[in-house]
């Protein structure tokens, strides 16, 4: 990977990184329903006057933009607003790349190697870790935890929508996918938000809404989504995806970070300790439990 290249992954990883701080912020003056329709509405709007529909059977992007799209950030914007740390949101999300490996397993009969069955027997202790720092009367709420956990559930369905999709003869662009696919959760996304927030909420929010909230909505839908999903996609298409994926591993500890900087997040030492564990069983996933040696290159 080129200098440059890997200079714009590491952007989109302090991107996405970044992404949490934004929701959490964005959510002071709107229900968290709204601000992911209104999401995935700049998403698509103007882009897709821009970008070719893909051709993709609708099953599929029904299917991509219910899971990936709306269930996952449905769950994820109403675990923050729940009282889910950002921080530590952006680590139990990752939670995903376990959830796709199951289900890979029952969707594709793919078969489990030995360092996932070991990073997934390590980050299920740890989410255990987590839950029991939620019922010991915790900062972290134990909803938003678990609805944090049906977001990565949902995006891992996502992932296997995804895959099926890519598997088509004239697989489609990525950028066509992400712009197609923001239409389909933005009328599920407002009738969900008439149904639990009412009418009233959501007129006051939009009547009352300020600049913080506007900055949080172009974060989400053109930095967030346009530019990252852009990049990344590109990068998968120029590189091997052992050089590109891992360091997606990199966004929560940006998030970590991010949240305690920013936002004056803290976890505890029994969460400490279960965000550890989940970290290193993705880890052992991509890696496994072999160190590389590094050798020294005389100049």
């Amino acid at each position: 990977m080129t200098r440059k290249d890997g200079l714009l992954a590491l952007l989109v990883v302090v991107v996405w990184g970044l992404n949490f701080v934004v929701i959490k912020v964005g959510l002071h003056n709107m229900p968290p329903l709204l601000l992911a329709g209104l999401r995935f509405l700049l998403v698509a709007f103007p882009a897709l006057f821009f970008v070719a529909r893909p051709k993709v059977p609708l099953r599929l992007l029904l299917g991509y933009g219910l899971t990936i799209s709306f269930g996952q950030f449905a769950f994820l914007f109403s675990a923050i607003k729940f009282g889910m740390p950002a921080g530590l949101a952006s680590l139990v999300l990752q939670a995903q790349a376990f959830f796709t490996i199951l289900l890979g397993a029952f969707a594709f009969g793919e078969r489990l190697q030995g360092k996932q069955l070991a990073g997934i027997t390590l980050a299920v202790f740890g989410v255990l870790v987590l839950i029991e720092s939620s019922l010991n009367g915790q900062h972290v709420a134990v909803l938003g935890f678990m609805l944090t956990l049906a977001a990565a559930l949902s995006w891992a369905c996502g992932n296997i929508f995804n895959k099926k999709i890519m598997q088509l003869k004239n697989r489609p662009a990525v950028m066509s996918l992400v712009v197609w696919s923001a239409l389909i959760p933005i009328v599920p996304f407002l009738l969900a938000s008439l149904k639990f927030d009412g009418p009233a909420a959501i007129l006051q929010s939009l009547v009352a809404i300020d600049l913080t909230t506007i900055l949080s909505l172009i974060y989400l839908a053109f930095i967030a989504t346009i530019v990252g999903y852009g990049i990344w996609g590109s990068l998968l298409g120029r590189y091997e995806t052992w050089r590109v994926a891992p360091l997606s591993l990199l966004v929560p500890v940006v998030g970590l970070a991010s949240a305690a900087l920013l936002l004056g997040e803290t976890l505890n030492l029994l969460q400490l300790v279960g965000a550890a564990l989940i970290m290193a069983g993705l880890y052992i996933n991509v890696f496994g439990l072999r160190f590389r040696r590094v050798k020294a290159v005389r100049g």
